[in-house]
């Protein structure tokens, strides 16, 4: 089950493209990162190599193909870390126990870390902003429409996929169905 939502995402980004309408923002990425990490016991944790790798080739094809772009490996490191830190953050903290709370929680600190992150890369890289702290926060107020979009998403999905009455087979995740007075 993990793989189909890790394609899922994959999909929520490509599809956009291939039929040239915008996607606003709107992905499973940030849901499916903490589903697949929920769904990797400590052993398995290696497998969050291959979310990252195939989730990297995603972001190639889109630079070069879907958006017509030069790709530079630089400009996506930052992202691919990113997505090997809310994997691994989600196998610890969503692995055996999850609950409306905590995944609600993981799914805004997801949303919230990317905005940050993401944000202050371009301002650090682009030029497009001065390097003040009139800028930092000129950078950071262009993207709250996509930050808002991002969590809403992320929220909606997120509770999608931990309802998804499969996750009850998947070896380490049996029994770890949303518990009312879990932590």
């Amino acid at each position: 089950m993990a793989y189909l939502v890790l394609l899922i995402a994959i999909l929520s980004r490509v599809l956009p493209s291939l039929l040239h309408i915008t996607g606003g923002n709107v992905t499973t990425m940030g849901a499916s990162l903490l589903f697949f990490g929920a769904c990797l016991a400590s052993g398995k944790r290696w497998h969050a190599a291959f979310a990252v790798v195939a989730l990297a080739a995603t972001d190639w094809w889109l630079t070069v193909f879907g958006y017509g772009y030069a790709f530079h490996l630089s400009g996506y490191i930052v992202t691919w870390l990113w997505y090997a830190a809310v994997i691994l953050a989600a196998s610890v903290t969503l692995h055996r126990k999850h609950s409306w709370l905590s995944v609600g929680m993981a799914a805004l600190a997801s949303s919230t870390s990317f905005f940050l992150l993401s944000n202050f890369v371009v301002f650090l890289r682009s030029g497009m902003y001065p390097h003040t702290s009139e800028g930092l926060i000129a950078c950071y107020t262009a993207a709250v429409p996509f930050y808002q979009n991002d969590l809403i998403s992320t929220l909606l999905f997120s509770g999608l996929f931990f309802l998804l009455p499969a996750t009850e087979n998947i070896p380490g995740l049996a029994g770890t169905t949303f518990r009312k007075n879990a932590a």
